[in-house]
C-alpha cells in the first residue's frame, strides 16, 4: 500500500498516524484541505477483524465490505430495498425460486479485469464452503450446485426453497476475483491472503491499515459505479472513548461518530456545524448467557438472572430507546407485543435460584463488553448492582472487539454473559432470528452458544415460508419458545444515533446496518 503522504500532515497529524496516543487524538479537516483532497473521516470503537468477505462480520467489517467490495444488489432507503449493484438488473420466476442476474457489462475489479458470471459463482460457493460470515444468510437457500452461468455477464440462481427475503439478503453476500483468488489459494481457501488483501471491485481500495488505529481507503482508480460523491477517500479512525468522538466531532476532527450516547446526542442538539442523526431501526440489545457451560448453563440460573434485572434502570440509562418484548424488534413481522416477558421480580429470581446449585448465591459470574463503549459499561454495572439482591457477583471485563469475537468460539471461553448489539441486515424476522439463535451460528459472536432443535426448526420453516400469515403463526411459536428458554436477557430497542458535520452531503438514512455507512454516494 503506497504511504500517506507526510508533507501534508501536521504534528499532531503524524503522531496519530505513527501510533502516539491513538485512542484520543483526530484528524482535523484541515489536514486534507492543504492536499486539495476529500477525505471522509469516521470515528468508530469498533476495529475490522479482517478484510474476508465470507468471514468476517460486524458492523466495522460491513463498512470495509460494502465500500471496497460489490454484491450484485444493495439495498437503499427506507424502507430499505434492493437496487442494482453488480445486477443492472434481475428476473424472478413465478415460483420465487429461481433469479437470474444480468450483470453490469462496466463492473470491473481493481485489477481492471471485468467481473464475471464465474465470479460471481465462485464468491457463493466459497462462501457456503469456508460456513463463516454472512453465509448463514443464504446457507440452506441456495445450492452451491445450482448457479448457473448463463454466459459471462449472466447468472442464474435456482433456490433449494423460496426464500421472500433472498433480494435482501445478497445485498451481503461480495464477489471476489476468482482468479486473484485462486492464484492466493495458499492451501486454505485463500483465507490467509484474503483477510489482509482485497479482491473486489468496490469503489474504494486500502491505502493503509493500522489495526487498532486507522484504516485509509482510497477511491478506486477503476471505480465504474455511478451516482458517487466527490470523496477522494475515507478514513476509519479507531476512537474507543464515545465521549471522545463527540469532542472530535465538535471540533470539526471527524465527520461522523458512530458510537454516540443519549448523553452526547444532548449536548450536541445546538452545537454549530454538527446534524444529528436520531433515527429507529431495527436494532436489538441483549446480554448474552452461556446456556451451555457453567452456571448459565442452568434455565433456573438464567430465569433469576433475568428477573433480577433492573429493566427500568436499563431504559433511563439508554435514553433514545424502549424495551425489548422479547427477541425479536417491536415492528417487524411476526413481532408479538403481548409477548408474556421478564420483567423486574425479586420473588420469582429468588424461587428460580432455590432450584439452583448455589440457592443463596454466593457466586461470581464473568461479564464483558467492548472497551470504550460507555454504555455497555453501563448497563453491565446495572446488572451487578441487580445481583446484589441474589448474592451473586459480577466481574466486568473491558474486551477489544477481536478478542470478544475469539471468546465466541467455544462454550469454554464464552464468558458468562456478553452483550450484543444486533442491527438487522434487512428488514425481515428472518434476520434477527437466524443469527441470534439457529445453531449453525454457534462460534460466532450472534449466537456463540445457544443450540436448541425446536428453535431450529421453527427459525428454519419461517425464512423458507413465502405466505405471510403463516410466518406469523411460526415466529409467534419461536418467540414463546425462546422467552421460556430464556438464552438472553432481552433488554432494549435503541434508536441509531449519528453525529455529522453538516458539510457531509448525500447522506441517507436506511434502517438496515446505517452505522455501515456507504461513503460511495458522499460528498464533502
Amino acid at each position: 500500500m503506497p504511504p500517506i503522504d507526510l508533507s501534508t500532515l501536521t504534528r499532531r497529524s503524524f503522531l496519530a498516524l505513527s501510533g502516539a496516543g491513538l485512542a484520543a487524538t483526530s484528524f482535523p479537516q484541515e489536514l486534507f484541505a492543504q492536499s486539495g483532497r476529500n477525505i471522509l473521516i469516521i470515528a468508530s470503537g469498533q476495529d475490522i477483524p479482517n478484510f474476508d468477505p465470507h468471514t468476517a462480520t460486524g458492523y466495522s467489517a460491513s463498512f470495509f465490505m460494502r465500500n471496497t467490495y460489490d454484491p450484485l444488489v444493495r439495498v437503499s432507503g427506507n424502507p430499505p430495498e434492493p437496487v442494482p449493484a453488480l445486477a443492472q438488473s434481475w428476473d424472478v420466476s413465478a415460483n420465487g425460486r429461481s433469479y437470474t442476474f444480468a450483470l453490469n457489462p462496466a463492473a470491473v475489479f481493481h485489477d481492471g479485469t471485468p467481473v464475471t458470471a464465474a465470479d460471481v459463482i465462485y464468491s457463493y460457493q466459497r462462501a457456503l464452503r469456508l460456513a463463516k460470515g454472512n453465509s448463514w444468510m443464504i446457507r440452506g437457500i441456495v445450492d452451491p450446485d445450482q448457479i448457473t452461468a448463463i454466459d459471462d455477464h449472466t447468472v442464474r440462481f435456482d433456490l433449494a426453497s423460496p426464500f421472500a427475503a433472498f433480494l435482501q439478503v445478497i445485498a451481503w453476500i461480495f464477489v471476489v476475483s476468482k482468479t486473484t483468488a485462486e492464484a492466493n489459494e495458499g492451501g486454505d481457501d485463500s483465507a490467509t491472503y484474503l483477510q489482509a488483501n482485497v479482491a473486489g471491485s468496490g469503489p474504494f481500495t486500502v491505502r493503509r491499515a493500522e489495526p487498532g488505529a486507522l484504516y485509509h481507503l482510497d477511491r478506486a482508480a477503476t471505480a465504474w459505479q455511478a451516482n458517487g460523491g466527490n470523496l477522494d477517500g475515507v478514513i476509519w479512525q479507531i476512537i474507543r472513548e464515545t465521549s471522545t468522538q463527540r469532542l472530535a466531532l465538535q471540533r470539526g476532527e471527524v465527520h461522523i461518530a458512530l458510537n454516540l450516547t443519549s448523553e452526547d446526542m444532548n449536548s450536541l442538539e445546538s452545537a454549530p456545524g454538527v446534524m444529528r442523526v436520531i433515527e429507529t431501526e431495527y436494532r436489538t440489545f441483549s446480554i448474552k448467557m452461556n446456556t451451555e457451560f457453567g452456571p448459565m448453563a442452568d434455565i433456573n440460573m438464567r430465569k433469576a438472572i433475568a428477573y433480577a434485572m433492573n429493566y427500568q434502570g436499563m431504559l433511563e440509562a439508554a435514553g433514545y430507546a424502549e424495551l425489548m418484548i422479547g427477541p425479536l424488534p417491536s415492528g417487524i413481522l411476526g413481532h408479538n407485543p403481548a409477548l408474556a416477558i421478564y420483567r423486574t421480580d425479586l420473588d420469582k429470581a429468588r424461587e428460580h435460584l432455590a432450584m439452583t446449585a448455589t440457592p443463596e448465591g454466593g457466586i461470581t459470574l464473568q461479564m464483558v463488553h467492548v472497551n470504550g463503549n460507555e454504555q455497555q459499561r453501563r448497563w453491565s454495572l446495572i446488572l451487578l448492582d441487580s445481583l446484589q439482591a441474589l448474592n451473586i457477583q459480577l466481574e466486568i471485563t473491558p474486551m477489544n472487539w477481536p478478542d470478544m469475537v475469539a471468546a465466541c468460539q467455544s462454550p469454554e471461553t464464552f464468558p458468562d454473559l456478553f452483550p450484543v448489539y444486533q442491527t438487522a441486515n434487512y428488514g425481515d424476522p428472518d434476520n434477527i432470528a437466524f443469527a441470534a439463535y439457529h445453531s449453525s451460528r454457534n462460534g460466532g459472536w450472534q449466537n456463540a452458544v445457544y443450540n436448541n432443535p425446536a428453535a431450529d426448526a421453527l427459525i428454519e420453516a419461517g425464512r423458507t415460508e413465502i405466505d405471510p400469515a403463516r410466518r406469523v403463526e411460526i415466529y409467534g411459536e419461536l418467540q414463546t419458545l425462546l422467552v421460556a428458554d430464556c438464552p438472553d436477557i432481552f433488554g432494549v430497542l435503541e434508536k441509531r444515533l449519528l453525529g455529522m458535520r453538516d458539510v457531509v452531503q448525500g447522506f441517507s438514512f436506511t434502517p438496515v446496518a446505517s452505522n455501515a455507512v456507504d461513503a460511495w454516494p458522499l460528498s464533502l
